[in-house]
């Protein structure tokens, strides 16, 4: 057995850990007890009623809500529009319309120009697609996807006028006549036509690319400017 100075040299270590392990144990009891109770022998505050603990749950539920805010706001301000944006659309879905089915007529005639031919497929495809685009975008605003033909158009441009009436627009009598041509009269004549219908629907597309309030509106508009310049120019190379 040991001295009595070889006992105390041995647990020395040990009487030193347990000191450390008081101590911890003395300070995390202060800090679960700390607000426990007040001076005067208060009740114990739960968890959710520390001030800290409630400051920071405030300040969490305001940044969610912020969130939540910007995402709604966001969402909202993508199918922002105006009655341009929607009367255009609707409109120019018209003025489409008759531009593929006045394409359509002169491919039916005989003895015409092959690369004429060539570019009313393309109006006839390229129009049909539009169409739909802007049956999309109506859908996602919340809008009817044509208009009252009944009722007046233009009004988005402050003009006001009948569907058949539309800048550019072929009357009922125009689109008969090309409907019985053939050769190069047809030719003649649909080139006519539809270089006058296309700068109708560039006048539209311009009032809207400068007065819309959605983006996508707007650059739909502007590419239609585009489009429709760049084949008033294919017709005109064809007829020579």
């Amino acid at each position: 057995m040991g001295s009595p100075d070889e006992s105390s040299e041995l647990s020395l270590d040990q009487l030193v850990e347990l000191e450390r392990r008081a101590q911890e144990a003395e300070l995390a009891d202060a800090d679960e007890f700390e607000h426990d109770e007040d001076a005067d022998g208060g009740v114990v505050l739960p968890w959710w009623q520390h001030p800290v603990n409630i400051v920071t749950l405030v300040v969490t539920a305001a940044l969610l809500a912020g969130m939540i805010g910007w995402m709604i706001g966001s969402s909202s301000s993508e199918n922002a529009h105006n009655d341009v944006d929607t009367g255009f659309l609707q409109d120019m879905r018209v003025h489409h319309e008759q531009g593929v089915a006045m394409a359509a007529t002169y491919l039916t005639r005989p003895d015409i120009d092959p690369g004429l031919a060539t570019v009313a497929g393309s109006i006839i495809q390229g129009q049909t697609l539009e169409v739909g685009r802007m049956i999309q975008m109506l859908r996602y605003f919340g809008e009817a996807e044509a208009p009252d033909l009944q009722g007046t158009a233009m009004t988005w441009m402050n003009m006001g006028t009948t569907y058949d009436s539309m800048p550019g627009m072929a009357t009922e009598e125009q689109l008969a006549e090309l409907g019985a041509a053939s050769g190069s009269e047809a030719d003649e004549l649909f080139v006519e036509l539809m270089k006058i219908h296309h700068l109708g629907g560039i006048h539209m597309a311009e009032f809207a690319a400068e007065n819309g309030q959605s983006d996508e509106v707007t650059a739909f508009a502007e590419g239609i400017i585009t489009g429709q310049q760049s084949e008033i120019d294919e017709l005109e190379g064809q007829l020579g």
